[in-house]
């Protein structure tokens, strides 16, 4: 007889599963899976689980609206030459060292831990979010709240371990109250961004919302305008979909999210990941 699982290791799995549902992916198994079966397990993550109001209309959010910013937006860094992979660590500690312990605008009066970077500095792709939060600021690991194991499976989805990407921050100090960062914050802090970008050399990169994409691609765009395509940005393929926070608050966007995905996936050469 098999060991029934522990409650977590249960948890983790249904959620899995109801992600790949939500994506309207049935066929991940041997055989398809009845989605019926899956609510009956456990309820379905809700909107007031994550501390947000359920939408029963079309979310309104900044996710579809261009982010204030300045009339200009600074210049970026130029490109840095390229690092090889056995040396890429090596220049992102270099990276980390030099931003120190940061003082350079007003986020870091309220900051418990800054938060560069996680992943492999050799990852063919990179994700971008827009700043930390709670469970972030608190142990100094970008996405790692229940946005960060959204993104777990949308990565897991894709094909891939968290691992073997690398995920960053426009902003690494939290915003009081997770606010959007401010145009003088994100411009400050976005050129430490930009030389992990140019250090890791990912082949893909994923801006996760509107604040990712506008501070990446200087355009002061809705999103609606930026998904759905492949942009050129700094030597690299740049995709922009919907960071996972909004996707807890209007799940209906996952699939337009795994759409997206799809885009960075055949970008890769990736194949959606099988289940036994």
């Amino acid at each position: 007889m098999a060991r029934p699982l522990d409650p977590a290791t249960r948890e983790a799995l249904v959620e899995r599963v109801r992600f790949y549902r939500d994506l309207g992916l049935t066929e991940f198994y041997r055989r398809p899976v009845d989605p019926a079966l899956i609510d009956q397990s456990l309820p379905l993550l809700s909107a007031e689980s994550v501390g947000e109001q359920p939408a029963s209309q079309p979310a309104q959010s900044q996710e579809d609206q261009p982010i204030p910013a300045r009339r200009t937006f600074p210049a970026p860094p130029q490109i840095a030459a390229a690092v090889p992979p056995a040396e890429r660590a090596a220049a992102l500690q270099i990276i980390r060292d030099e931003i120190g312990d940061c003082t350079r605008c007003a986020l870091h009066t309220g900051r418990n831990k800054l938060v560069f970077g996680d992943g492999s500095p050799a990852a063919r792709l990179l994700f971008v979010g827009e700043g930390p939060g709670a469970d972030e600021d608190a142990q100094g690991i970008p996405f790692v709240g229940k946005a960060g194991q959204l993104l777990n499976n949308m990565i897991a989805a894709m094909g891939l371990k968290r691992e073997e990407v690398y995920i960053a921050n426009v902003v690494k100090c939290r915003p009081p109250g997770n606010r959007t960062p401010e145009p003088d914050e994100a411009n400050t802090c976005s050129p430490f961004l930009f030389r992990q970008i140019d250090a890791v050399r990912p082949e893909v990169l994923v801006a996760l919302g509107a604040t990712a994409a506008t501070y990446l691609l200087g355009q002061r765009q809705p999103l609606a305008g930026l998904r759905g395509r492949v942009h050129s940005f700094r030597g690299t393929k740049l995709i922009v979909t919907y960071h996972p926070a909004y996707l807890l608050r209007d799940p209906r966007q996952k699939k337009e999210a795994w759409a997206d995905l799809q885009i960075a996936m055949r970008e890769l050469g990736l194949k959606a990941a099988a289940k036994d």
